[in-house]
């Protein structure tokens, strides 16, 4: 039993998150979180061995290295009175003991399967959406999933998942594809539009293949965007992607400066200080809708800055090693350009139960891992 959680702990741990963006299935997502998390600390706590062969294993040394800064934060930052930033402490720390021991144990699945089971379950939960909710293009769409934002993060993944596995295509591919293309512009998510054209880029790079996509994508938009609906590319027409973020920037920015060295705190990862926000703005100004700004919010400057260095350093590795592969490693690599670049407009690669944030480290393991594998154990 023991066995078959370290193998598909980083799946349940995924998976998870979909129950959380739920409504009906919060509950039971959240009591499988504080239970994986608690099965984890067991594990490690009598199993040594683990840690000395997976946790210091050197592919996973950049989230150990992460792990060290957040526990010399919260030692000089914290006390044990803080519950909340001690539970971010742990629950951080034995996510990434799940991630590393999953691909460890389990690669060969992950490598392999593990993106048809993500398409799959979000193709089920799509379908469930539209017998639940069939009005796909009346206002901004999302399903069962109670933020539309979130459900273009599944829809564009589960299409850039089958875009990028193959060469060429059953029907069923272009059907699914089609169907998550439109899921994703129903939901108004601009994002959405960015994340489509980034999979084109990742495929196709600058060829003459494409331009002609990019024209005709072009000639799309403008007669979409003609048609009074509330789609991703109505909404980028008209407001353009950070059209409603800057005011979030600049608080956000405003919230860093008041605490530039000490930050927040662990438990401050997607926080804006709203005693800095005047009170015909409290409504509007909710978090700063930027990854690389929480973490600054959240550790200050100096160990921030740390945190975005190791970040920083690790994906540019992994992209100059994987940016010619036609593998399935390509999609990991999409994952992670993706996030960084959401990261801009969203809240990603900070917080604990969010889809798109838990791919990205587990991709940039994932490939830490692969890479490693390919230039020593070949």
């Amino acid at each position: 039993m023991i066995k078959l959680f370290i193998k598909y702990g980083i799946v349940i741990f995924l998976f998870n998150t979909i129950l959380l963006s739920i409504k009906s299935t919060f509950f039971l997502g959240n009591i499988l979180f504080l239970f994986l998390m608690v099965i984890f600390l067991i594990v490690l706590m009598i199993n040594t061995r683990l840690i000395k062969d997976v946790i210091f294993y050197k592919p996973f040394s950049f989230l150990l290295i992460l792990n060290v800064i957040n526990v010399l934060y919260f030692l000089l930052f914290h006390s044990l009175n803080d519950l909340e930033a001690l539970k971010y402490l742990f629950a951080r720390g034995i996510q990434f003991s799940i991630i590393s021991l999953s691909i460890y144990h389990n690669f060969e699945y992950l490598r392999k399967k593990f993106l048809d089971h993500i398409v799959s379950i979000v193709f089920f939960i799509s379908i469930l959406g539209v017998l639940v909710n069939p009005s796909i293009f009346t206002g901004r769409y999302s399903g069962i999933i109670w933020n539309p934002n979130m459900l273009a993060s599944f829809a564009v993944i589960a299409f850039s998942i089958l875009f990028l596995k193959k060469e060429s295509y059953s029907n069923y591919d272009i059907f699914l594809m089609l169907f998550f293309f439109l899921i994703s512009i129903a939901t108004g998510s601009r994002g959405a539009l960015v994340g489509i054209a980034l999979a084109f880029l990742v495929r196709y790079g600058f060829a003459k293949r494409n331009l002609i996509y990019a024209v005709l994508t072009i000639g799309g938009i403008l007669v979409i965007s003609s048609i009074n609906l509330d789609t991703s590319i109505n909404r980028f027409a008209e407001q353009s992607l950070f059209n409603d973020r800057l005011l979030q920037y600049e608080y956000a920015w405003q919230t860093i400066k008041s605490k530039l060295f000490s930050g927040n705190g662990l438990d401050k990862y997607a926080y804006i200080d709203k005693s800095l926000v005047p009170i015909y703005l409290k409504g509007l100004i909710i978090s700063s809708h930027n990854g690389y700004l929480a973490i600054l919010t959240q550790y200050g400057l100096v160990f921030g800055g740390a945190v975005l260095l190791v970040i920083i350093n690790k994906s540019i590795q992994v992209v100059s090693f994987f940016k010619d592969t036609s593998e399935n490693e390509r999609i990991y690599l999409f994952i992670v350009i993706y996030a960084l670049f959401a990261s801009i407009y969203e809240t990603l690669i900070t917080g604990i139960n969010e889809f798109h944030t838990i791919l990205f480290w587990f991709s940039l393991a994932f490939l830490s891992y692969s890479k490693y594998k390919m230039q020593y154990e070949s």
